[in-house]
């Protein structure tokens, strides 16, 4: 079993187990991962140098839970989606032009 596979089965089991999928519309779901990113971001806020470690990864994994239910309530592959995403940017990115800089595409 591949280990998304096996998030995927966790997440819709925990959903499932309290009823909660009537409330996972795609937009409910953009709006909790705008929220979680929020969260995270505030572990960063006043000292980006000393941050808990333990507080970034639990806002991390609400970020990526969502992100898997979106991607499941869409019908996508998570990993399908983010392998055609890559490739995009690649060639968007390409090495000899975007090595070292943090220059937008159209910049380069």
């Amino acid at each position: 079993m591949d280990s998304i596979k096996e998030i995927e089965e966790r997440i819709d089991a925990f959903n499932k187990a309290r009823d909660w999928d009537q409330f996972h519309s795609p937009a409910n779901l953009a709006k909790s991962i705008a929220i979680e990113a929020g969260e995270l971001l505030e572990c960063f806020q006043w000292d980006e140098k000393n941050y808990n470690l333990q507080d970034v990864s639990e806002e991390l994994a609400d970020v990526m839970n969502y992100c898997f239910q979106m991607a499941m309530v869409l019908g996508v592959d998570p990993k399908e989606i983010i392998m055609s995403k890559i490739e995009k940017t690649e060639k968007k990115y390409p090495v000899e032009k975007a090595k070292g800089k943090a220059d937008k595409y159209n910049k380069l």
